[in-house]
C-alpha cells in the first residue's frame, strides 16, 4: 500500500474515532492532511463517522481539486495553516460541544481563550487565539489565520468552532481532543476559583515540550 494510500486509512480510522466518541455530529467538522504532493481533506458535507478512504479529496498545493469527492467549502481554513506552519502536517477543524461553547462565550478572552489550566493542553496545542465570526464557508477565515503568521497551531472561531494544526495526523487528532477536553474542564470550573499553571510552569513546559 502506498503512503498516500496507508494516510487515507489513517484519516478515516481517526475520523471515526473522532464521530464515535461525540467530537463530531452529523456532517460536522473536516480534517485534512499533508502529501509530497498536496493536501488529502474530507468531503463536503460527508460524516466523518462513515469517510471511504477512496473518495477522499485530493487537491494540489495550489488548492486545485485534483481527485476524489468535492473538498470541504472550508478548505481555505486549513490551507492558511499550511502556508503559515511549515511543520503543519495536518489539520482538524471540529465542532467539538465545549470548545464551541467556550467560542460563544462574551468574556472569553480573544488573545488567550485557553488559559493554561493543565501541562497538557500547554504540550499539545498551546494559545489558542479566538478569531472573530464570520459565515461558514467565508474566506476571510483564512485571512485572519494567515495574519496570524504561524504563530498560533489552534484557534477557536467565534461561535463556530476549533481549528487545531499537528505535525501529523495523529498529533492534530491528539490536540483537538486535549483542546475540547480542557474547554470542558473550563466550562465546569466556570464559576469556581482556579489554579492556573504560572508563568514559570509554562515556560518550563515550553522549553521541554515545545513544539507543538
Amino acid at each position: 500500500m502506498s503512503a498516500e494510500n496507508k494516510l487515507r486509512e489513517e484519516i478515516a480510522r481517526l475520523s471515526k474515532s473522532l464521530f464515535d466518541r461525540g467530537f463530531s455530529v452529523g456532517s460536522a467538522g473536516n480534517i485534512s492532511a499533508a502529501v509530497e504532493d498536496g493536501i488529502l481533506m474530507t468531503p463536503t458535507n460527508s460524516c466523518l463517522g462513515f469517510l471511504d478512504p477512496a473518495g477522499i479529496s485530493k487537491l494540489d498545493r495550489a488548492g486545485n481539486h485534483v481527485s476524489g469527492d468535492k473538498p470541504s467549502k472550508e478548505v481555505f481554513l486549513h490551507r492558511a495553516f499550511y502556508e503559515t506552519r511549515p511543520q503543519a502536517g495536518a489539520v482538524v477543524h471540529l465542532h467539538s460541544t465545549f470548545a464551541t461553547a467556550l467560542s460563544c462565550l462574551a468574556d472569553t478572552d480573544p488573545d488567550d481563550c485557553v488559559p493554561p489550566l493543565t501541562p497538557y493542553v500547554v504540550m499539545r496545542v498551546g494559545k489558542v487565539k479566538l478569531l472573530p465570526y464570520v459565515k461558514p464557508g467565508d474566506e476571510r477565515m483564512g485571512d485572519m489565520i494567515r495574519a496570524l503568521g504561524g504563530r498560533h497551531a489552534a484557534v477557536l472561531l467565534a461561535n463556530h468552532g476549533p481549528v487545531v494544526s499537528g505535525r501529523d495526523i495523529a498529533s492534530a487528532v491528539y490536540a483537538a481532543e486535549e483542546l475540547e477536553e480542557t474547554a470542558k474542564l473550563l466550562i465546569l470550573l466556570r464559576d469556581a476559583p482556579k489554579r492556573l499553571l504560572t508563568a514559570e510552569n509554562v515556560a518550563e513546559l515550553n522549553a521541554v515540550f515545545g513544539g507543538y
